[in-house]
């Protein structure tokens, strides 16, 4: 039995789907029935077939209750740990910790006692160091907690942290680092606004690089490792480091809409991110943009993937037409 928590988010959904396409005994962790649908539409990107859908038992749990969650572990031998609270708003940061690092605790406590074979767990490259001696970040460049971290770079980091701990209870793991994760299905949260924003007409651009990948090469990395003989290893994915420029004019391209035209710089950002901030006090809100957010839009940050393509043999997508592929499920979405 394979064991999959956060299913209904991102990675998780499209993981389901190439998981039921060999696989027969899956269960997959959900809170509620809604979320339900957004897996189905993902599978719905990719096949007609419903009966896909119908192998995989899911299972009603929250991952940081631990009477219902033990359950979930009867009769499993992998699990893939991809639940997480993803949140740049310093105000989600205890509950970025109660999901992301208790909640990652009690995964693996629960894989301890089942005596589960291998536990794959999706980290985060906000969770990997910058490099000292290069340009290029790689999987050896040691996370620096001196630094002016996220919350979530923080509580991903300390999930990892727990996750090494299953490798000293003889569980055998693996953690894979994503970089921005591009993908159909999600088009109201995370890295699925810039095609939502982009398809409505968003104007405004900044030049900040870092790794993106798409979610096919993010699940795929995921699955081989747990098959193969890999153990008590992490693993960059990311396909390729662009700008958000350029990714912003890919995402236009892919729809045939005008490129966004006006450049923000880092002192217009900075100005943002505290307006932004003095209006979600008052009104309680979400910000629109975070100081963490504000951040990343500008700067540098470049991340190899050569381990995972040594270690697999594997080769990734190019950016350009993940893009594209995902731009042409865009349509399908109903708002």
């Amino acid at each position: 039995m394979i064991l999959v928590t956060g299913g209904t988010g991102l990675v998780g959904s499209h993981l389901l789907y190439h998981l039921c396409l060999q696989n027969d005994a899956i269960r997959a962790i959900y809170r509620t029935d809604s979320s339900l649908e957004k897996v189905k539409n993902v599978f719905s990107y990719n096949t007609d077939d419903t009966t896909l859908f119908d192998k995989i038992e899911w299972f009603l749990a929250d991952i940081t209750d631990v009477p219902a969650m033990i359950p979930a572990f009867f009769d499993v031998k992998h699990v893939y740990h991809c639940a997480a609270f993803i949140s740049f708003n310093p105000k989600d940061y205890r509950q970025m910790r109660k999901v992301n690092i208790h909640g990652t605790a009690i995964i693996v406590n629960l894989c301890v006692d089942a005596k589960i074979d291998k536990l794959c767990f999706v980290s985060s490259i906000a969770a990997v160091g910058n490099s000292l001696n290069s340009n290029i970040t790689t999987e050896e460049d040691e996370w620096n907690k001196e630094l002016d971290n996220s919350g979530y770079s923080i509580t991903k980091f300390g999930a990892e942290m727990e996750v090494w701990r299953a490798s000293q209870e003889d569980i055998d793991v693996v953690i894979v680092n994503p970089g921005v994760i591009l993908g159909s299905g999600f088009w109201n949260a995370g890295s699925g606004k810039l095609f939502s924003q982009v398809y409505n007409g968003f104007q405004f651009y900044t030049e900040g690089v870092t790794g993106f990948v798409s979610v096919q090469d993010v699940v795929k990395p995921m699955i081989l490792l747990m098959n193969s003989t890999v153990k008590n290893e992490r693993f960059i994915l990311v396909s390729e480091n662009k700008s958000f420029k350029e990714i912003f004019f890919l995402i236009a391209d892919g729809f045939g809409k005008k490129r966004p035209s006006i450049k923000i710089k880092p002192w217009q950002t900075n100005i943002f991110w505290r307006v932004a901030w003095l209006i979600s006090k008052i009104t309680g809100k979400e910000p629109l943009i975070s100081k963490y957010s504000a951040k990343s839009a500008h700067s540098i940050s470049e991340y190899s993937s050569e381990k995972i393509q040594n270690t697999l043999n594997f080769k990734f997508e190019n950016i350009e037409k993940s893009i594209i592929d995902i731009c042409k499920n865009y349509p399908k979405y109903q708002v």
